[in-house]
């Protein structure tokens, strides 16, 4: 079986390329897998599952891509060839361009791979050249295929690989994540991922936890619009369901993709029970609001006034950014 190893870059810029900005941010990603890893931040926009014919689909050469995110965050992304001798060939020769001005490294070890030492080379060698070219930038581990590991072994084998990694890593740091396509850890990785990357995200949690307040919600959520990863959260009444958000996030993607074959649109719903009433509305041109209350029998057209008069402070926060 032939071994698949891909790199590709992202390259962010907070200013839309038709002005010609020069401050542009980059993304890094190493990855086995990326066709099909990469594919998991954006897939929501169609559907939550993928086809699997793409994920062993070998690249011979370097292709470009470009996807927006977070309204005016714009990623581009170059992917590299599988074969190990073109990867290091391209990586030797673009070095310093490929790392200069990097905002994130993201670095994807397949859990069950036969050559660890070889994906740890690779990984001090995209930190060599990080560290002379971009030494702020964030650096991001995902210890992905998790669900090919025995649950009883998961949790040991992830902290060793996860102490080994940072060790590897000094001086500088990184933080790790185990990740598996089949539940709920790899929005949660990426979600982590994206709230780094937020300007004035002080203040902004600082606003959603006065909004909640104002209006008495257990809980308030903003997502990320075209993908719907929780990019800040307010809560004020305890929840036992870790994986909440994520749950929410699937159910409305999928609402989302049966919208889009009826030829309509979301743009918000609400659901209600004997327990609380929790309502979902497009928000700022770049996110969706969640409110969950307690009070079952609370007025959708007083909380839908309320996420209306809060759109428009929330607003001007954006613009800031």
């Amino acid at each position: 079986a032939w071994y698949h190893r891909t790199f590709f870059l992202a390259t962010s810029s907070f200013k839309d390329e038709e002005e010609g900005s020069s401050n542009g941010k980059k993304w890094i990603r190493q990855d086995e897998y990326a066709i099909h890893n990469f594919c998991e931040l954006h897939r929501s926009r169609y559907e939550t599952t993928w086809t699997y014919q793409l994920v062993f689909i070998p690249t011979l050469e370097v292709e470009h891509a470009h996807v927006r995110f977070l309204g005016n965050l714009a990623l581009n992304i170059w992917d590299c060839g599988g074969q190990e001798l073109f990867m290091e060939n391209y990586f030797a020769s673009q070095r310093d361009q490929i790392f200069r001005n990097v905002e994130v490294l993201i670095y994807v070890f397949d859990v069950e791979s036969r050559e660890i030492e070889k994906d740890y080379q690779y990984y001090q060698t995209c930190l060599e050249a990080l560290g002379q070219n971009s030494p702020d930038a964030k650096i991001f581990c995902l210890i992905h295929k998790m669900d090919l590991v025995h649950e009883d072994h998961r949790d040991q084998i992830f902290l060793a690989r996860e102490q080994d990694l940072k060790k590897f890593t000094q001086p500088l740091e990184c933080a790790c994540f185990k990740t598996s396509i089949w539940d709920e850890t790899l929005y949660k990785a990426w979600s982590s991922i994206v709230y780094k990357l937020i300007p004035n995200v002080e203040q902004l949690e600082k606003s959603l936890r006065l909004f909640a307040d104002v209006i008495d919600a257990d809980e308030v959520l903003l997502f990320e619009r075209a993908t719907f990863l929780v990019i800040s959260h307010c809560q004020r009444k305890p929840h036992k369901d870790l994986h909440r958000f994520e749950k929410v996030s699937n159910i409305i993607k999928q609402f989302k993709l049966s919208c889009s074959k009826l030829g309509t649109s979301f743009s918000s719903t609400e659901i209600r029970n004997s327990h609380f009433a929790a309502f979902i509305d497009a928000f700022t041109i770049n996110t969706y609001v969640m409110v969950v209350v307690s009070d079952s029998k609370m007025s959708s057209t007083s909380m839908l006034l309320n996420i209306q008069n809060a759109k428009k402070y929330f607003e001007k926060i954006e613009s800031k950014q």
